[in-house]
């Protein structure tokens, strides 16, 4: 059992005007689960992606279009979907103000591949 106080995790700013905060991940005792939230300034959000495994994109507040598998679906807060395993997807805030997504992924840190090019990044893994 781990306690984790969330106050101590940094903000990063991974994209102009996208700024995230990690939750939980294998750095403060996960085993299976990543959970971070991100800001994101109105027409920011993440560029097309997959994940190797389930992703779930909760809206805490604001307003957001997703893509992926080939369909838009617009998400307003207390919504969420789940993105299945290799679904190439990605989000942006079409509000007029901040958005705040939480996202869950079945694994202990972050792990994405970029669509196109396939470019691996990689946060929140032990050295």
């Amino acid at each position: 059992m781990s306690h984790i106080l969330q106050q101590g995790n940094p903000m990063e700013e991974w994209r102009p005007g996208v700024f995230t905060r990690m939750c939980v991940s294998a750095l403060n005792g996960a085993k299976a689960l990543c959970i971070f939230e991100q800001w994101c300034r109105p027409g920011t959000g993440a560029p097309l992606h997959r994940h190797d495994v389930e992703e779930i994109l909760l809206v805490l507040s604001g307003k957001m279009e997703v893509q992926f598998g080939g369909t838009l679906l617009v998400l307003n807060a207390e919504e969420s979907v789940i993105i299945p395993s290799g679904v190439i997807h990605g989000f942006q805030n079409i509000g007029s103000e901040e958005l705040h997504v939480q996202a869950i992924l079945a694994a202990a840190y972050f792990e994405a591949w970029s669509c196109p090019g396939e470019v691996r990044t990689v946060r929140w893994k032990p050295s």
